[in-house]
């Protein structure tokens, strides 16, 4: 069968285990939640120094998985198998191997859960995976897109039991991007400094995690839909004296991805903020700031604005920028958006 990693993780702490599981994808933080998962429901604590074989694939072949797979439990209902990094296996990529590896996957031993963890997508083409799929559990983890990010952190620190505002969320989501390992490291860091009926604010973000409440992109952005000349300044001059917390091509690329949004607004005529949302691929409380933009800017100043950006970004890799520092770029920039 194949699952969502939420619907595996869900059928795993039911302790509804399958004897096979193949984990595959782009998104790290599923793929090791899912291995915890399995150390966590398949043996009993008291069982797993006999029964739970943890190994790494660069250290097991498919000789080395398959003598694991076949043992039978110690005294015991079934044993866990658990090859992480499985891509490093030695075999896995020649014919004759995982033809070995796909004949144990028609008839596994039901007391031997064997569970395969690949860091990356694997070549769905080939016929391990489909067996897999047939008499065990396909799971892809596929990296979050952005639009589905603050939703999905909103949901996870409501799972934890905690509170978040909407503006703690778009700082993480602004400043973090889609690193799920980093985003829930740095929100288990902030709630083991809260009490449990403290909500998660951007003040909170900014002490605990350190990212600037006054002085980050998201401000500019917000004082560039203001149209307001001395905030945007004072925010782009402190970007650029700190590249190192604030690399310009990420602030580039961020100020980009949003004007460009601005240019969808004005050529779409339904604008009511559903169908934004829609069209633009972002959360339904974003949708009111790129409709500030576009009362903001004309449709002509925005396609300037684009321009800026891309020569900004030229300039920040040297090209035709002449003496310019990354100051100077930014105090450019911010003008040109703004008049």
């Amino acid at each position: 069968m194949v699952l969502s990693p939420e619907q595996a993780l869900k059928e795993i702490r039911q302790k509804k285990i399958q004897p096979l599981y193949f984990i595959h994808g782009d998104e790290p933080y599923y793929i090791d939640l899912l291995a915890d998962a399995l150390e966590k429901a398949v043996v009993p604590e008291s069982e797993k120094g006999f029964n739970q074989f943890v190994l790494f694939g660069k250290d097991a072949d498919v000789g080395t998985i398959l003598n694991y797979a076949r043992r039978f439990p110690f005294m015991s209902e079934r044993q866990l198998v658990l090859v992480k990094e499985a891509q490093q296996s030695n075999g896995l990529d020649t014919k004759d191997k995982s033809a070995l590896l796909d004949d144990y996957a028609t008839r596994p031993l039901s007391s031997t859960v064997l569970a395969l963890c690949f860091q990356g997508n694997f070549d769905m083409r080939k016929a391990l995976p489909k067996t897999f799929e047939k008499h065990g559990v396909l799971v892809q983890c596929k990296k979050m897109y952005d639009n589905k990010l603050p939703d999905w952190v909103g949901e996870h620190v409501r799972s934890l039991g905690a509170k978040i505002s909407i503006k703690a969320i778009q700082m993480l989501v602004e400043n973090i991007g889609n690193d799920l390992k980093r985003i829930t490291s740095e929100i288990d860091k902030i709630l083991l400094n809260l009490t449990a009926s403290e909500e998660i604010t951007a003040a909170v973000v900014e002490k605990y995690v350190g990212i600037s409440k006054e002085y980050n992109v998201f401000e500019l952005q917000k004082a560039l839909i203001q149209r307001d000349v001395v905030k945007s300044n004072k925010i782009a001059n402190y970007l650029a004296a700190n590249t190192k917390e604030n690399p310009l091509p990420q602030v580039l690329i961020i100020l980009y991805n949003f004007f460009s949004k601005v240019l969808v607004v004005h050529g779409t005529q339904d604008k009511s903020e559903g169908h934004l949302a829609s069209v633009l691929g972002v959360s339904p409380f974003f949708v009111k700031d790129y409709l500030s933009a576009a009362r903001q800017y004309s449709l002509g100043h925005v396609a300037k604005a684009i321009k800026a950006l891309r020569q900004a970004d030229n300039a920040s890799k040297g090209i035709e920028s002449g003496s310019k520092d990354e100051q100077a770029i930014m105090q450019e920039l911010v003008f040109t958006i703004l008049h």
